[in-house]
């Protein structure tokens, strides 16, 4: 059974069964986490995202469509298209002290404290006003440095390393990391 979604959507249908989704941001950002963990194989991705948007008794289900449904919900029921990976400019945890100004400034709400759908999360995400804290700082981190000279360049690369994102490590390199740590203690 297809389902169109509508604007903030409360629950899905799967089976002839309206099922309640956990539409909070904090959910969603929890779930983009596991999504984007490298430690974590992807059936059991699958698994953690639809248990936390759906519920215990989703797992019991065609999991297969639920994890369908979860990548539309996530995606704010647009289409999801895999982006080539590029230098991100944007981390949620890293930002995380700029979007929770910004929201207070531009719309009077509390991160901390007001509970909001996803999908409005996300759409005063992306309405933020190009003078707020978060869209100078993503400006900077875009701003190319060619064809800039002199002291606008060495401005220009102060200010973006003053606001660059910290490397996340991959399971990979904290494992290389362990090993050498444990070489060095012997």
């Amino acid at each position: 059974m297809s389902q169109t979604f509508l604007n903030n959507p409360e629950y899905i249908v799967v089976d002839n069964q309206k099922i309640k989704i956990n539409t909070d941001f904090r959910v969603a950002l929890k779930c983009q986490s596991i999504a984007t963990d490298d430690s974590i194989n992807e059936i059991e991705k699958t698994l953690a995202i639809v248990y936390l948007l759906f519920g215990e008794k989703a797992l019991e289900g065609d999991i297969e469509e639920y994890g369908k449904r979860a990548v539309k919900f996530l995606s704010c029921g647009k289409e999801f298209v895999s982006q080539p990976e590029e230098e991100p400019y944007f981390d949620y945890e890293q930002d995380w002290g700029y979007i929770i100004a910004d929201f207070k400034h531009c719309y009077g709400v509390d991160l901390e404290k007001d509970k909001l759908h996803l999908w409005t999360f996300y759409n005063y995400l992306n309405g933020l006003p190009k003078d707020s804290k978060l869209s100078q700082v993503i400006s900077i981190r875009l701003e190319p440095l060619e064809g800039k000279k002199g002291k606008e360049r060495e401005a220009l690369i102060e200010a973006k390393k003053s606001v660059q994102l910290k490397h996340k490590k991959t399971t990979r390199e904290k494992e290389m990391d362990s090993r050498w740590e444990q070489m060095l203690k012997r």
